[in-house]
């Protein structure tokens, strides 16, 4: 049985209960005043059913899960596991679920926020559902770390697990709803401008200011370090795991040298590891494999590393410069956006590498989707002429993708090359080449 303390504090995060007149009116304030269309939007919440929402802290778990919710109201119970008397109250599913029952036996929708702070969160999920409450759950969470090895065998059939990363461009761009192409193409410009320096997070993105933009990335940076990584995470080399971040912001799109880092950071290569887990499930940084398409002279060894937004990046390396012509960087900048991007437009099941071989050949990014292989180069110049470099004619010849594209500054075309049709897409083209592909 749960305790009246507890029983009290689920009643205090509920107002709409007692209030029903007055729900949406509440459920408003955890809304933000500019609302910004997700493509995830179109996800059904179903009975029996949890839908999972992962993604970083601040990506706007909560905003959509509330803009989802709303039609719910006031029949919504609402569990935030950031509370630690919530927490020690709903160790057991089977006296939450008979609180449910006896006292909110009107409830349509459980809504339960930042369950990475639960030590068993799969297990109450599961037995949440398992009650037959026949009512949907859903549930968000800004780790994978603690969501995967505590619900993956647990939720096994019984959740959608859906991911929601900063906003993307095509987002933005249908937010502002241009009345016509040349503006669009303007605001696209604009907003691809922000992603590389300032990057997409929510907040940051709808900050008045740059002083203000600048602020919430330090204040997100710290709250990773200090908090997630010390209290979550529970990493006793904090300055360890400080210094693996900045080294980790200046080597976006190399080839991860874990040996090198340790030595750099005085940890061992296991810690190093460990660390960069943390990082990836936490989606702060992702990983590309080497495309390995069964040839000899491929590489198929370390893994590249890039940060899931741009923002975050820059600010580890305090380098908030917008003019990209005179930042030594701006090749990296447009390749780990690029990367961002395409894996916001990726389903799942697809898979986003990259591809060298043993000679320096090299294809920035190789995309495996239904059975198909897509190649894409990325050059931050303002091309002229439409031409292949070495590099991309001896995949091409090699594995004969379905497609081939290079990203550009400039050059907006199709042309057949190396005997097969490349696409040359500039920057505010790339959202609309996803689409058209991948979705």
């Amino acid at each position: 049985m749960l305790s009246i303390e507890v029983k009290n504090r689920i009643r205090q995060m509920n107002p709409w209960v007692t209030n029903p007149k007055k729900a949406a009116e509440i459920i408003d304030r955890f809304l933000p005043l500019e609302y910004v269309q997700r493509d995830m939007e179109h996800t059904v919440v179903r009975s029996n059913r949890t839908l999972l929402v992962v993604g970083p802290r601040q990506s706007g778990k909560s905003t959509l899960a509330w803009h989802l919710l709303r039609q719910f109201a006031p029949d919504i119970l609402f569990l935030n596991m950031e509370d630690p008397l919530l927490r020690m109250g709903c160790t057991s599913h089977v006296d939450f679920a008979e609180h449910l029952r006896e006292d909110y036996p009107f409830i349509r929708v459980i809504f339960v926020d930042e369950i990475q702070h639960m030590e068993e969160a799969g297990l109450f999920i599961k037995g949440l559902v398992d009650s037959k409450l026949n009512i949907p759950i859903l549930v968000t969470g800004s780790s994978s770390f603690h969501l995967t090895s505590r619900t993956r065998e647990s939720l096994a059939g019984r959740a959608t697990r859906r991911q929601l990363l900063p906003f993307s461009m095509r987002e933005l761009v249908t937010h502002t709803n241009p009345p016509n192409p040349v503006a669009a193409r303007h605001i696209c410009e604009q907003i691809v401008a922000h992603q590389l320096v300032l990057g997409s997070y929510p907040a940051v993105y709808l900050a008045a200011d740059y002083a203000e933009k600048v602020m919430l990335l330090n204040d997100l940076v710290e709250a990773l370090i200090l908090r997630d990584a010390s209290d979550l995470f529970k990493i006793k080399r904090v300055d360890a795991f400080r210094k693996l971040l900045a080294l980790l912001a200046g080597q976006i799109g190399n080839l991860v040298n874990f040996s090198e880092l340790a030595s750099i950071c005085n940890v061992d290569v296991g810690t190093i590891n460990a660390y960069i887990e943390i990082l990836e499930e936490s989606h702060i940084v992702k990983k590309a494999y080497p495309f390995a398409g069964g040839k000899r002279r491929e590489i198929t060894g370390a893994p590249k590393l890039f940060f899931i937004d741009n923002g975050i990046r820059n600010q580890l390396l305090n380098n908030f410069s917008r003019e990209l012509e005179l930042r030594t960087d701006r090749g990296q900048l447009l390749e780990n956006w690029a990367l961002t991007e395409i894996y916001k437009a990726l389903p799942l099941q697809s898979s986003l590498k990259f591809w060298r071989s043993k000679a320096g050949a090299e294809v920035d990014f190789v995309i495996e989707h239904a059975g198909e292989i897509y190649g894409l180069e990325v050059k931050y110049s303002s091309l002229k002429q439409a031409k292949l470099n070495r590099s991309a004619r001896s995949f091409i010849e090699a594995y004969v993708p379905k497609e081939f594209s290079v990203l550009n500054m400039a050059l907006e075309q199709t042309v057949e090359l190396a005997g097969m049709d490349v696409r040359f897409i500039t920057p505010c083209g790339l959202s609309q080449w996803l689409a058209g592909t991948f979705q």
